[in-house]
């Protein structure tokens, strides 16, 4: 175990812990009004069920250190063909939130599970494990390259008419960043070009001819994202303006941790989506700043374990984390503050939630699996050069 334990990457694990401190601080600061007040709760109710999160989060992890990656050959396609079922299931069965039907309640317990963010793990795994054996065999069948990428589009939809656009463009982003990073042989490529280009006309040709409405009037409003103080008696310009207000509050050095104004329920997600502005308001812009150079050392990290993979199993793996939270990073922060619509993504490792937070500190650790088989392929590929 200790052997095992010494050769994760010491800087992502220690990146993590402090990312997830700091988000355990601020759910704890950013929820105490609202456990109250709304949900008639004590003040550390969504804090013990944060740390709960993050408790099992990280066990799980020093497991998924143990496991080694090529073992999740065996149960790939068992778990997107599960999520899948899972998800056209939740469309039946799942409770309806906030106008979306995303979670299924565990009865008598008050957890909730989000599918959709189990989906995008699930599918980075299986497209690891499909291509990593796809390339060795080197097909000439093109469609063989699609079929990932066809079961991406089945699990976007399917997350879509949740209807959650947020975390399907999430997906569909994800799935088509690793597969065009897919080493194949250049002749396919036009093929690939061809058939991906004559599917995109045939969707879009169904979507104007059917008399579908794609979105509904709740979410086409999110579209009019800018100057959100003008619209502040609209739901998204309300939500925004006052994450403005947070961040204004804020200054350089921040009102003091848990002095928020904000939080009494002028936020209503102060603790998911907004926590990044009730952060700057209490702690400043100073450690917001801080804040984005620890996402930025973290992708860096993960980013240099996916170069170092000796196998494009674990390249693939490594490179799913990093565009997991880049994107993720990247619409929860521009949607707080009014660059693109607001969509509900959690900001990773920072807002409250249970599916999201065992997700992201899951993926961490299979990314830390990652590094470990970097380091003992290359132990393994020094010691033959000794002995020849």
């Amino acid at each position: 175990m200790k052997k095992t334990l010494s050769k994760i990457d010491k800087p992502l694990l220690i990146v993590t812990i402090i990312l997830c401190s700091i988000g355990l601080l601020m759910v704890f600061s950013a929820s105490s009004i609202a456990a109250i007040h709304r949900y008639n709760k004590s003040i550390t109710y969504f804090f013990i069920r944060q740390l709960i999160f993050l408790s099992a989060g990280f066990i799980g992890g020093f497991i998924i250190l143990f496991i080694k990656t090529k073992r999740y050959e065996k149960i790939s396609w068992l778990l997107i063909i599960g999520i899948i079922f899972v998800l056209a299931s939740l469309l039946i069965y799942g409770e309806i939130t906030n106008h979306v039907q995303s979670w299924f309640y565990i009865p008598h317990t008050g957890l909730a599970i989000q599918p959709s963010e189990f989906a995008k793990s699930f599918l980075i795994l299986f497209m690891a494990m499909y291509y990593s054996k796809l390339i060795k065999k080197k097909p000439s069948n093109i469609l063989l390259y699609l079929i990932p990428l066809a079961i991406t589009f089945i699990i976007g939809i399917l997350i879509a008419m949740q209807p959650d656009f947020g975390s399907a463009m999430i997906l569909l982003a994800i799935g088509f960043c690793i597969f065009i990073s897919i080493p194949m042989e250049k002749s396919n490529l036009p093929k690939i070009i061809l058939i991906l280009g004559i599917l995109a006309i045939i969707v879009v040709l169904v979507l104007l001819y059917s008399g579908t409405n794609i979105l509904n009037s709740d979410q086409m409003s999110r579209f009019n994202f800018r100057n959100p103080c003008q619209r502040y008696t609209e739901e998204s310009g309300y939500q925004v303006c006052n994450g403005f207000i947070a961040i204004n509050n804020g200054g350089i050095l921040g009102v003091g941790i848990g002095n928020s104004t904000q939080k009494y329920l002028y936020l209503p997600e102060s603790h998911t989506d907004f926590i990044y502005p009730i952060l700057i308001e209490e702690l400043g812009l100073g450690v917001g700043i801080i804040v984005l150079l620890l996402y930025i050392f973290l992708l860096y990290r993960i980013l240099k374990i996916a170069k170092e993979a000796y196998n494009l199993r674990n390249s693939i793996i490594a490179y799913g984390t990093f565009w997991l939270l880049v994107f993720h990073i990247i619409i929860n922060l521009c949607g707080v503050l009014a660059l693109i619509p607001l969509t509900g993504v959690p900001l990773p490792l920072m807002s409250y939630g249970g599916s999201s937070t065992l997700n992201f500190i899951g993926m961490i650790f299979l990314t830390e699996r990652v590094a470990i088989e970097n380091k003992d392929t290359k132990f393994n590929l020094e010691m033959k050069k000794l002995t020849n």
